[in-house]
Protein backbone atom coordinates (compact mmCIF):
# COMPACT_ATOMS: atom_id res chain seq x y z
CA UNK A 1 0.00 0.00 0.00
CA UNK A 2 0.95 3.39 -0.93
CA UNK A 3 1.11 5.91 2.18
CA UNK A 4 1.02 9.80 1.27
CA UNK A 5 1.02 12.88 3.09
CA UNK A 6 -0.23 16.64 2.91
CA UNK A 7 0.37 19.26 5.10
CA UNK A 8 -2.49 21.94 5.21
CA UNK A 9 -3.15 25.33 7.66
CA UNK A 10 -6.38 25.34 8.81
CA UNK A 11 -7.13 28.62 9.57
CA UNK A 12 -10.13 29.32 12.34
CA UNK A 13 -13.40 31.48 11.82
CA UNK A 14 -13.73 32.64 15.47
CA UNK A 15 -10.07 31.94 17.47
CA UNK A 16 -11.02 29.38 20.07
CA UNK A 17 -10.27 30.61 23.68
CA UNK A 18 -10.41 27.80 26.29
CA UNK A 19 -8.84 27.89 30.25
CA UNK A 20 -5.21 27.14 28.96
CA UNK A 21 -4.56 29.83 25.58
CA UNK A 22 -6.00 30.35 22.48
CA UNK A 23 -6.48 28.88 19.65
CA UNK A 24 -6.45 30.85 15.89
CA UNK A 25 -5.26 27.50 13.49
CA UNK A 26 -2.80 25.42 12.83
CA UNK A 27 -1.06 22.88 10.66
CA UNK A 28 -2.69 19.52 10.47
CA UNK A 29 -1.21 16.70 8.38
CA UNK A 30 -3.54 14.40 5.95
CA UNK A 31 -2.53 11.09 5.25
CA UNK A 32 -3.73 8.97 2.37
CA UNK A 33 -3.47 5.31 1.76
CA UNK A 34 -4.04 4.22 -1.39
CA UNK A 35 -4.17 0.29 -2.31
CA UNK A 36 -3.38 0.81 -6.64
CA UNK A 37 -7.46 1.61 -6.68
CA UNK A 38 -8.54 3.13 -3.73
CA UNK A 39 -7.42 5.76 -1.20
CA UNK A 40 -8.40 6.10 2.60
CA UNK A 41 -8.12 9.52 4.38
CA UNK A 42 -6.92 10.58 7.70
CA UNK A 43 -5.95 13.53 9.83
CA UNK A 44 -3.67 14.82 12.45
CA UNK A 45 -4.16 17.68 14.47
CA UNK A 46 -0.83 17.89 16.44
CA UNK A 47 -0.53 18.49 20.63
CA UNK A 48 2.38 17.56 22.71
CA UNK A 49 0.11 16.28 24.79
CA UNK A 50 -1.16 13.50 22.13
CA UNK A 51 2.40 12.36 21.26
CA UNK A 52 3.08 14.50 18.42
CA UNK A 53 3.87 18.33 18.79
CA UNK A 54 4.31 19.12 15.14
CA UNK A 55 3.26 17.98 11.39
CA UNK A 56 6.71 17.27 11.12
CA UNK A 57 7.12 15.49 14.49
CA UNK A 58 4.27 13.44 13.34
CA UNK A 59 4.84 12.64 10.11
CA UNK A 60 8.91 11.01 10.70
CA UNK A 61 7.33 9.10 13.37
CA UNK A 62 4.47 7.33 10.85
CA UNK A 63 6.91 6.89 7.97
CA UNK A 64 9.17 5.08 10.37
CA UNK A 65 6.32 2.99 11.67
CA UNK A 66 4.91 2.35 7.30
CA UNK A 67 8.57 2.00 6.63
CA UNK A 68 7.77 -1.61 7.56
CA UNK A 69 4.92 -2.47 6.16
CA UNK A 70 1.48 -2.46 6.86
CA UNK A 71 0.25 -6.12 6.69
CA UNK A 72 -2.00 -7.55 9.02
CA UNK A 73 -5.41 -6.48 10.55
CA UNK A 74 -5.92 -3.19 11.85
CA UNK A 75 -6.07 -4.07 14.87
CA UNK A 76 -2.80 -5.50 14.86
CA UNK A 77 -1.35 -2.75 13.37
CA UNK A 78 -2.79 -0.23 15.91
CA UNK A 79 -1.35 -2.79 18.56
CA UNK A 80 2.40 -2.79 16.82
CA UNK A 81 2.18 1.48 16.14
CA UNK A 82 0.79 2.05 19.92
CA UNK A 83 3.41 -0.27 21.34
CA UNK A 84 6.26 1.39 19.37
CA UNK A 85 7.13 5.47 18.77
CA UNK A 86 4.16 6.44 17.16
CA UNK A 87 2.00 9.74 18.97
CA UNK A 88 -1.38 9.21 19.50
CA UNK A 89 -2.51 12.12 17.11
CA UNK A 90 -0.39 10.26 14.37
CA UNK A 91 -1.82 7.04 15.07
CA UNK A 92 -4.97 8.59 15.14
CA UNK A 93 -4.72 9.38 11.15
CA UNK A 94 -3.45 6.07 10.26
CA UNK A 95 -5.89 4.64 11.88
CA UNK A 96 -8.61 6.39 10.55
CA UNK A 97 -7.03 5.72 7.27
CA UNK A 98 -7.06 2.17 7.14
CA UNK A 99 -10.57 1.67 8.59
CA UNK A 100 -11.41 4.42 5.40
CA UNK A 101 -9.91 1.91 3.18
CA UNK A 102 -11.31 -1.22 4.33
CA UNK A 103 -14.91 0.52 4.26
CA UNK A 104 -14.05 1.33 0.62
CA UNK A 105 -13.16 -2.30 -0.20
CA UNK A 106 -16.04 -3.82 1.21
CA UNK A 107 -17.97 -1.02 -0.65
CA UNK A 108 -19.75 -0.08 2.72
CA UNK A 109 -20.20 3.11 4.64
CA UNK A 110 -17.45 3.25 7.94
CA UNK A 111 -21.04 3.00 9.51
CA UNK A 112 -22.59 -0.23 8.57
CA UNK A 113 -19.10 -1.61 8.31
CA UNK A 114 -19.17 -2.08 11.85
CA UNK A 115 -22.55 -2.94 12.82
CA UNK A 116 -24.02 0.65 13.48
CA UNK A 117 -26.87 2.82 12.22
CA UNK A 118 -26.19 6.13 10.62
CA UNK A 119 -27.80 7.83 13.53
CA UNK A 120 -26.35 10.32 16.24
CA UNK A 121 -27.47 12.78 19.11
CA UNK A 122 -27.54 16.39 18.62
CA UNK A 123 -24.23 17.45 18.61
CA UNK A 124 -22.91 20.58 20.51
CA UNK A 125 -21.41 24.12 18.40
CA UNK A 126 -18.29 25.46 21.16
CA UNK A 127 -18.44 28.92 22.71
CA UNK A 128 -15.22 29.62 23.43
CA UNK A 129 -14.37 32.16 26.77
CA UNK A 130 -14.79 35.42 25.16
CA UNK A 131 -15.90 38.94 27.26
CA UNK A 132 -20.18 38.89 27.41
CA UNK A 133 -20.37 41.41 24.71
CA UNK A 134 -18.82 39.04 22.00
CA UNK A 135 -20.43 36.52 23.36
CA UNK A 136 -24.03 37.97 22.90
CA UNK A 137 -23.44 38.32 19.35
CA UNK A 138 -21.49 35.06 18.62
CA UNK A 139 -24.47 32.84 20.30
CA UNK A 140 -27.16 34.52 17.51
CA UNK A 141 -24.33 32.51 14.88
CA UNK A 142 -24.55 29.60 15.83
CA UNK A 143 -28.08 29.30 16.65
CA UNK A 144 -28.64 30.31 13.31
CA UNK A 145 -26.44 28.02 11.79
CA UNK A 146 -28.91 25.72 13.49
CA UNK A 147 -27.38 24.79 16.61
CA UNK A 148 -29.39 22.93 19.29
CA UNK A 149 -27.15 23.01 22.11
CA UNK A 150 -24.16 24.59 23.23
CA UNK A 151 -20.63 23.86 24.43
CA UNK A 152 -19.58 26.67 26.78
CA UNK A 153 -16.28 27.20 27.70
CA UNK A 154 -15.46 28.10 31.10
CA UNK A 155 -12.49 27.78 33.74
CA UNK A 156 -11.43 31.75 32.77
CA UNK A 157 -7.87 32.63 34.24
CA UNK A 158 -9.92 35.71 35.51
CA UNK A 159 -11.68 33.41 38.05
CA UNK A 160 -15.28 32.71 38.31
CA UNK A 161 -16.77 35.71 38.37
CA UNK A 162 -15.47 35.92 35.00
CA UNK A 163 -17.49 32.83 33.78
CA UNK A 164 -20.56 33.24 35.58
CA UNK A 165 -20.85 36.67 33.62
CA UNK A 166 -19.61 34.93 30.16
CA UNK A 167 -22.16 32.12 31.13
CA UNK A 168 -25.05 34.87 31.48
CA UNK A 169 -24.69 36.39 28.34
CA UNK A 170 -24.74 32.80 26.50
CA UNK A 171 -27.85 31.97 28.81
CA UNK A 172 -29.53 34.73 27.80
CA UNK A 173 -28.25 35.05 23.95
CA UNK A 174 -29.94 31.70 24.36
CA UNK A 175 -32.91 32.30 25.64
CA UNK A 176 -36.25 30.66 23.65
CA UNK A 177 -34.22 28.97 21.05
CA UNK A 178 -34.33 25.77 23.16
CA UNK A 179 -30.75 24.88 22.97
CA UNK A 180 -29.41 22.67 25.90
CA UNK A 181 -26.32 24.15 27.44
CA UNK A 182 -23.54 22.46 28.40
CA UNK A 183 -19.74 23.86 30.18
CA UNK A 184 -16.65 22.70 29.53
CA UNK A 185 -14.20 23.97 32.29
CA UNK A 186 -11.13 22.34 30.76
CA UNK A 187 -9.81 21.54 33.98
CA UNK A 188 -9.61 25.38 34.86
CA UNK A 189 -11.07 24.96 38.13
CA UNK A 190 -10.46 24.51 41.68
CA UNK A 191 -11.80 21.51 43.73
CA UNK A 192 -13.84 24.26 45.85
CA UNK A 193 -14.73 26.32 42.80
CA UNK A 194 -15.61 23.37 41.07
CA UNK A 195 -18.52 22.65 43.58
CA UNK A 196 -19.75 26.35 43.65
CA UNK A 197 -20.00 26.26 40.11
CA UNK A 198 -21.92 22.87 39.34
CA UNK A 199 -24.64 24.17 42.10
CA UNK A 200 -24.98 27.39 39.89
CA UNK A 201 -24.56 26.27 36.73
CA UNK A 202 -27.46 23.31 38.24
CA UNK A 203 -29.67 25.49 38.77
CA UNK A 204 -29.62 27.82 35.35
CA UNK A 205 -30.21 24.31 33.39
CA UNK A 206 -27.15 23.02 32.49
CA UNK A 207 -26.78 19.20 31.82
CA UNK A 208 -23.63 18.26 32.33
CA UNK A 209 -19.77 19.67 33.36
CA UNK A 210 -17.06 18.48 31.66
CA UNK A 211 -12.95 18.00 32.81
CA UNK A 212 -13.72 20.28 36.29
CA UNK A 213 -10.32 19.42 37.90
CA UNK A 214 -7.10 19.65 36.06
CA UNK A 215 -5.06 16.24 34.76
CA UNK A 216 -3.59 15.28 37.71
CA UNK A 217 -5.73 16.18 40.29
CA UNK A 218 -8.00 12.79 39.78
CA UNK A 219 -7.41 11.86 43.58
CA UNK A 220 -9.81 14.54 43.96
CA UNK A 221 -12.91 13.34 41.84
CA UNK A 222 -14.06 11.42 44.54
CA UNK A 223 -15.08 13.82 46.85
CA UNK A 224 -16.42 16.10 44.31
CA UNK A 225 -18.29 13.51 42.99
CA UNK A 226 -19.98 12.85 46.13
CA UNK A 227 -21.96 15.78 46.41
CA UNK A 228 -22.44 16.67 42.48
CA UNK A 229 -25.07 19.09 41.90
CA UNK A 230 -24.17 18.08 38.14
CA UNK A 231 -23.09 14.85 35.62
CA UNK A 232 -19.07 15.03 35.59
CA UNK A 233 -17.68 14.04 32.29
CA UNK A 234 -13.94 13.45 31.62
CA UNK A 235 -11.96 14.53 29.04
CA UNK A 236 -7.94 15.22 29.58
CA UNK A 237 -7.89 12.78 32.28
CA UNK A 238 -9.13 9.68 29.98
CA UNK A 239 -7.10 8.97 26.81
CA UNK A 240 -7.21 4.53 26.71
CA UNK A 241 -9.52 2.61 27.75
CA UNK A 242 -6.95 1.13 30.86
CA UNK A 243 -7.56 4.70 32.04
CA UNK A 244 -11.11 4.29 32.97
CA UNK A 245 -11.22 1.56 35.95
CA UNK A 246 -9.18 4.26 38.02
CA UNK A 247 -11.91 6.78 38.24
CA UNK A 248 -15.07 4.53 37.20
CA UNK A 249 -16.51 5.25 40.34
CA UNK A 250 -15.83 9.13 40.52
CA UNK A 251 -17.18 10.28 37.60
CA UNK A 252 -20.66 9.77 35.21
CA UNK A 253 -18.78 9.70 31.84
CA UNK A 254 -15.69 9.97 29.42
CA UNK A 255 -15.14 11.72 26.15
CA UNK A 256 -12.99 10.36 23.72
CA UNK A 257 -11.16 11.91 21.01
CA UNK A 258 -9.71 10.28 18.51
CA UNK A 259 -6.72 12.55 18.72
CA UNK A 260 -5.96 11.30 22.85
CA UNK A 261 -6.77 7.67 22.04
CA UNK A 262 -5.07 6.93 18.52
CA UNK A 263 -7.96 6.60 16.29
CA UNK A 264 -11.14 4.47 15.76
CA UNK A 265 -9.56 1.07 16.85
CA UNK A 266 -8.81 2.20 20.22
CA UNK A 267 -12.38 4.54 20.31
CA UNK A 268 -14.69 1.00 20.38
CA UNK A 269 -12.35 -0.01 23.45
CA UNK A 270 -13.26 3.33 25.73
CA UNK A 271 -16.75 2.62 24.53
CA UNK A 272 -17.05 -0.64 25.31
CA UNK A 273 -14.85 -0.17 28.46
CA UNK A 274 -16.98 2.65 29.67
CA UNK A 275 -20.29 0.83 28.96
CA UNK A 276 -18.92 -2.28 31.16
CA UNK A 277 -18.42 0.70 34.25
CA UNK A 278 -21.84 1.31 33.61
CA UNK A 279 -21.02 5.45 32.67
CA UNK A 280 -22.24 7.64 29.77
CA UNK A 281 -19.92 8.06 26.87
CA UNK A 282 -19.18 11.17 24.41
CA UNK A 283 -16.89 12.03 21.45
CA UNK A 284 -15.09 15.29 21.17
CA UNK A 285 -12.95 16.36 19.04
CA UNK A 286 -9.84 19.03 18.46
CA UNK A 287 -8.84 21.73 15.54
CA UNK A 288 -9.87 19.17 13.09
CA UNK A 289 -11.39 19.18 9.22
CA UNK A 290 -14.20 17.12 7.85
CA UNK A 291 -12.02 14.09 7.36
CA UNK A 292 -11.52 13.51 10.98
CA UNK A 293 -14.69 14.70 11.96
CA UNK A 294 -16.02 12.16 9.27
CA UNK A 295 -14.34 9.48 11.14
CA UNK A 296 -15.76 10.58 14.87
CA UNK A 297 -19.07 10.68 13.00
CA UNK A 298 -18.91 7.21 11.73
CA UNK A 299 -19.46 6.07 15.44
CA UNK A 300 -21.77 8.43 16.49
CA UNK A 301 -24.60 5.80 17.10
CA UNK A 302 -22.76 4.46 20.28
CA UNK A 303 -22.75 8.09 22.23
CA UNK A 304 -24.73 9.71 24.31
CA UNK A 305 -23.42 13.37 23.93
CA UNK A 306 -21.35 14.46 20.69
CA UNK A 307 -19.24 17.66 20.52
CA UNK A 308 -17.91 17.19 16.84
CA UNK A 309 -18.17 20.69 15.37
CA UNK A 310 -14.55 21.60 14.49
CA UNK A 311 -14.98 21.65 10.86
CA UNK A 312 -17.72 24.26 11.77
CA UNK A 313 -15.63 26.35 12.40
CA UNK A 314 -12.87 26.88 9.91
CA UNK A 315 -12.18 29.37 7.43
CA UNK A 316 -12.29 27.43 5.08
CA UNK A 317 -12.79 23.59 5.44
CA UNK A 318 -10.34 21.91 3.38
CA UNK A 319 -12.77 18.56 3.60
CA UNK A 320 -15.75 17.31 2.82
CA UNK A 321 -17.51 14.62 4.51
CA UNK A 322 -19.60 15.31 7.63
CA UNK A 323 -22.92 17.13 7.08
CA UNK A 324 -24.43 18.92 10.01
CA UNK A 325 -28.23 18.39 9.81
CA UNK A 326 -30.87 19.49 12.08
CA UNK A 327 -28.29 19.86 14.58
CA UNK A 328 -26.17 16.32 14.00
CA UNK A 329 -23.22 15.85 12.92
CA UNK A 330 -23.20 12.88 10.41
CA UNK A 331 -20.80 11.06 8.14
CA UNK A 332 -21.57 11.22 4.61
CA UNK A 333 -23.77 8.26 3.68
CA UNK A 334 -20.95 6.92 1.57
CA UNK A 335 -18.50 3.93 1.25
CA UNK A 336 -15.63 4.91 3.31
CA UNK A 337 -15.74 6.79 6.77
CA UNK A 338 -16.90 10.37 4.15
CA UNK A 339 -14.60 12.63 4.95
CA UNK A 340 -12.30 13.27 1.74
CA UNK A 341 -10.07 16.39 0.84
CA UNK A 342 -11.60 18.16 -1.72
CA UNK A 343 -10.22 17.20 -5.47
Amino acid sequence: MKVEYQTLYLKKRFPLRISRGEISGGENLFVSITDGTLTGWGEMAPGETEGAATVAEGRAQLDAFCANGLDGAIHDIWARAHAGSVGACALAALDMALWDLRAKQANMPLYRLLGLARRGVVSSLTVGINPPEVVRERVPLLLARGARALKIKLGSVEGIAADKAMFMAVHDAAKGSGAALRVDANGGWSLADARHMMGWLAARGVEYVEQPLVQGAEDQLPELFKTRALPIFVDESCRLSSDIPAFAQCVDGVNLKLMKCGGITEALRIVATARAHGLKTMIGCMGESAVSIAAGASLSALFDYIDLDSHLNLDPDPASGAPFEHGVTLPADRPGHGGALHA
